[in-house]
């Protein structure tokens, strides 16, 4: 209804709502360090309030760099605002200077579903599309730093494999999150993916963004991952190809696509 809805948890009373826009809203994440300060998506628009203002705020800044609709935005440390958009486009807007920072594009070649940043990398950020891919950017420069399409069929039927009862929609990435601070001690900083097959993805970004000769005969940094499927462990001395977890119906998961992580 493009209302934004505040509710006082204990009581459950709605404390605040702004009409933020004519549209209906598809996301919205708080300026960092700033939860009185809100960004929304509507249509292929960006909208920012200050929530201080009560009900009848109006909008503090507009941008309207995506060429289509918006699915998701996330606001980085540093100030930096990214957008994914239907066309499989993501723009970053420099909210200091409230202006298009850089385009991420070529990445993906359908829509682009899912955008965030990583905390630990402030120049680095990640898309997922439902064109099965993964990518992480470098936003600085506007290039990939690798990807993974899971739709590959080395992929595809490592996943499938020993997954009697999976669903069989295509492994479209609907959502991604990124750990705050690292597992198991602080030994990995991951990433956990939503699959449209039903499956999680739980990747170690930190070994996926280390130099190619730190990995030992694996792929070069840049290229498209296509078979490394094997799982995070405990630390021990195997762990050095260990880096994925992948969670589906044949360990309880779900059977249907999995919409948010």
């Amino acid at each position: 209804d493009g209302c934004l809805c505040w509710f006082d948890l204990r009581t459950k009373d709605v404390l605040l709502t702004i009409e933020a826009a004519n549209k209906p809203i598809s996301s919205i994440c708080f300026k960092s360090g700033n939860e009185d300060h809100v960004y929304i998506s509507a249509g292929n628009e960006i909208l920012s309030f200050d929530i201080r203002m009560g009900s009848q705020s109006k909008p503090l800044e507009t941008y309207n760099y995506n060429r289509d609709e918006i699915n998701q935005i996330a606001v980085s440390s540093k100030g930096y605002l990214a957008a994914a958009d239907d066309s499989g486009d993501v723009k970053i807007v420099n909210t200091t200077q409230k202006c298009l920072y850089k385009r991420l594009r070529e990445a993906h070649t359908s829509i682009c579903s899912s955008v965030q940043f990583i905390p630990w990398r402030p120049w680095t950020a990640i898309t997922g599309g439902l064109d099965s891919k993964l990518a992480v950017w470098d936003f600085s420069k506007g290039r990939t730093l690798f990807s993974i399409d899971y739709g590959s069929p080395e992929l595809q039927n490592s996943s499938s494999s020993g997954s009697t009862g999976q669903c069989l929609n295509p492994a479209f990435v609907h959502s991604v999150a990124v750990s705050e601070e690292g597992i198991l001690g602080g030994l990995y900083k991951v990433c956990a993916v939503a699959r449209g097959d039903g499956a999680v993805d739980v990747v170690d970004l930190e070994y996926e963004l280390a130099p190619a000769k730190s990995k030992g005969p694996s792929r070069a940094r840049g290229s498209t991952m296509s078979s490394k499927t094997t799982d995070l462990g405990d630390g021990s001395n195997n762990q050095c190809q260990r880096r994925r977890i992948h969670l589906d119906y044949s360990m309880g998961g779900h059977t249907a696509a999995v919409s948010c992580v």
